[in-house]
């Protein structure tokens, strides 16, 4: 049964959280401060976080980036009553999987954390990863060992942001649908925002920046960009195209 961990302040929210999670089968355990959220982490391994952004402790923030220490690999979804789309885009940021704006309903909660367990547990669209490690300028992709090379120095990518980029690189100069990039890398029923998709994008494209531009032009002049086809999706050209 997958642990969902609850970082919510509100006792009627996380209270109906907790029971539509119960009722779908996940055990839970829900905590109404960051600090007692956080001491909860080693004992209990949650896989999903649901986590408010505002807490009476501490900035909602400062959590979700302890969490992404905490739990590398598990799924944190922010739970927000602020819509602009700082706060949204700095969440994600801060290691944040997805998010979800409040009002929201238990309809549309059970089915993005259903979406995220499926991803998280293996059960996905995506194609085997090759063997053989995939060259594209100053790119080096390994899927088997997860290594992602620029210029020869390994890049530390978030699980979302390497299989974004795992798809990317399977087909090069090819032009993928927003939709497609969503369903392949987060879930083929996802229900939701595609905002998420666009600050993975804007993550990737700096990381792989940062690391080309600190060894030196030339491993920044051969590296692949991933280019936005405004109203259809994204495409990885070749250095130079």
């Amino acid at each position: 049964m997958p642990n969902v961990l609850i970082i919510e302040d509100d006792e009627v929210i996380g209270a109906t959280l907790e029971a539509a999670l119960r009722a779908g089968g996940y055990g839970v355990e829900r905590y109404q401060s960051g600090l007692a959220g956080l001491a909860a982490v080693a004992a209990f391994e949650p896989e999903l976080v649901l986590l408010d952004l505002g807490l009476p402790d501490l900035d909602g923030l400062t959590v979700c980036r302890e969490l992404r220490v905490l739990l590398p690999s598990a799924v944190i979804v922010l739970v927000t009553a602020r819509r602009e789309q700082l706060d949204i885009v700095s969440g994600l940021e801060s290691g944040a999987d997805d998010y979800l704006t409040k009002p929201f309903s238990t309809v549309e909660l059970l089915a993005r954390v259903r979406a995220h367990m499926r991803r998280s547990t293996g059960d996905t669209r995506m194609e085997a990863p090759v063997d053989t490690p995939l060259v594209i300028g100053s790119l080096s992709f390994d899927a088997a060992a997860r290594r992602v090379l620029v210029g020869g120095r390994e890049v530390t990518l978030r699980a979302k942001e390497f299989d974004l980029l795992a798809r990317f690189v399977r087909e090069p100069g090819i032009a993928i649908r927003r939709e497609d990039l969503m369903s392949d890398v987060w879930d083929a029923n996802w229900f939701g925002s595609t905002k998420t998709l666009d600050v993975h994008v804007a993550s990737l494209r700096r990381q792989l920046k940062e690391i080309a531009d600190a060894a030196g032009p030339a491993v920044t002049g051969a590296l692949p960009e991933i280019v936005t086809l405004r109203g259809f999706g994204y495409r990885m050209d070749a250095a130079g195209r």
